[in-house]
């Protein structure tokens, strides 16, 4: 395991946003949101439909005023560790970036799964995604837990062109 070490400081959410737990009509909207990132690898709109029916307790959205999502984290409980949180997706709407939205998502989702036994994050990242990288770094910062890197899949893992993709840890 390497240590992570990089350093990012996100500003506060806005306040009139709000932090739910996603429902089936948001799906399409995840969908939308996962497809304009042109960064992340875009599941069927099936899939995030499916998402928020079945996964909703162990994912976020931000929505606006007009209950609109506008930024979303997908995650799930690893099976053979349920004390682990899997994060799958984390996007937000282009307009929204930068206003530390993504980051209060993850904090919103931790928090309400404390109580359920989850004390651990994981997720993999592409080693070229600096903005995932430090968003996770900063993440582990701000929850005053370390993060760790270590392989996990290589490009011949995957059935396409494909980059790395890293497991990165955050807490116990």
């Amino acid at each position: 395991m390497t240590p992570v070490t990089e350093r990012s400081t996100p500003t506060l959410a806005p306040a009139e946003l709000q932090f739910r737990t996603p429902r089936i009509a948001d799906g399409i909207r995840m969908w939308e949101i996962a497809r304009d990132s042109q960064v992340l690898d875009v599941n069927s709109g099936y899939a995030y439909v499916l998402w928020c029916r079945d996964y909703a307790a162990t994912s976020v959205v931000a929505a606006d005023e007009f209950d609109r999502p506008v930024g979303f984290v997908t995650g799930y409980r690893r099976p053979e560790s349920p004390g682990t949180l899997f994060v799958w997706q984390v996007a937000v709407d282009e307009d929204q970036r930068g206003r530390g939205v993504a980051v209060r998502m993850l904090h919103t989702l931790l928090d309400r799964l404390r109580p359920c036994g989850v004390t651990r994050l994981e997720t993999t990242i592409s080693p070229d995604n600096t903005a995932s990288i430090a968003l996770f770094t900063a993440l582990a910062q701000q929850r005053d837990t370390h993060i760790t890197r270590t392989d996990l899949f290589v490009p011949d893992d995957f059935p396409d062109s494909h980059l790395a993709e890293d497991l990165y840890t955050i807490g116990d």
